[in-house]
């Protein structure tokens, strides 16, 4: 039977200090009992103390069982198993950087899994060739395999067979290949000043010009005064970047013009559930600013009904 069960990482156990992802499989009164999901699942205890900087009145309103929690290392006893872990000394920026390496270290886990599987070799036998040597290398194999879609002679320096490369690239083509992610800002631009409608098309303008070729930057009008500024971009730091700069621009030249500007919602990735929404909105004001077919008439019958009544009187 080939194994594909193995840690993530070439380290067996983490270090104190470490920020890690745990599941939480059971609770107790003197804390709870954790899988540690990067290192194969070995167990892990969270004491009572290091659950929350607060006083702690029910455990069951932290701690949930079968839920994943971002944990920081406290102890290791390597010879006996014992991982002692805190959830209270996790900062914010802790969670930041451990959402976006878990969600790498999956993403590597998973292809490494569907290699192994379909070449029939173990799992850490292939994290031990050229998995691990990868993290070494690039400080996590995510970023790995980002740059092997760039230049596939990386992998003429690995211990890698032929068979295990060509599902690797298949994988990686597959799961890594980069998508155009969209962004949004919501701002309202106005100008009670004589000249305020050429005030906000400049300020709109200098926001446009923020864009580049290859994340142009586009103003769409929702209603007076609400705006939408939009980008594409294959990185969400850049994305959301560029849409900030756009949007301190408008910001800058529309209050020189002694104009007013309101941001309602911060640069940020869309879906496709928001632009339907935007779409659907944008539809709805159409239809109420449209002008309906037979007012006219109706306006007019309206009058010959009046004269007829005051010459009757």
């Amino acid at each position: 039977m080939v194994q594909l069960e193995c840690r993530m990482y070439e380290n067996t156990y983490p270090e104190p200090e470490d920020v890690v992802m745990v599941q939480v499989k059971d609770i107790q009164e003197m804390g709870a009992y954790v899988q540690l999901l990067e290192y194969n699942n070995i167990h892990g205890m969270i004491m009572l103390s290091e659950l929350s900087r607060r006083r702690i009145r029910s455990v069951n309103k932290l701690l949930r069982v079968g839920r994943q929690e971002v944990c920081l290392v406290v102890r290791v006893d390597k010879e006996k198993g014992y991982i002692d872990l805190s959830k209270r000394r996790v900062t914010p920026e802790d969670l930041q950087r451990m959402e976006e390496k878990w969600n790498k270290s999956r993403a590597v886990h998973s292809i490494m899994r569907h290699v192994a599987e379909t070449v029939q070799v173990d799992l850490e036998d292939l994290y031990q060739r050229w998995g691990w040597p990868l993290y070494r290398r690039f400080g996590h194999a995510y970023d790995g395999f980002r740059q092997i879609l760039v230049d596939n002679s990386i992998l003429n320096d690995l211990e890698i067979t032929e068979r295990e490369k060509e599902e690797l690239m298949k994988n990686i083509q597959r799961k890594l290949t980069p998508t155009v992610m969209r962004f949004r800002a919501d701002i309202e631009v106005y100008c009670f000043r004589f000249e305020g409608i050429d005030a906000v098309k400049e300020a709109l303008l200098c926001g446009e010009q923020e864009g580049t070729e290859e994340s142009p930057v586009k103003v769409k009008l929702v209603k007076p005064p609400l705006y939408v500024v939009t980008t594409s971009c294959l990185d969400k730091k850049q994305g959301i970047e560029i849409l900030q700069r756009a949007v301190e621009a408008i910001k800058t030249k529309i209050l020189e013009k002694n104009g007013k500007f309101t941001i309602k919602e911060e640069p940020r990735a869309i879906s496709d559930r928001d632009d339907r929404l935007l779409s659907r909105l944008m539809d709805e004001l159409e239809a109420e600013n449209r002008e309906v077919s037979g007012d006219e008439d109706e306006s007019d019958e309206e009058q010959d009904e009046e004269m007829m009544e005051e010459e009757e009187e």
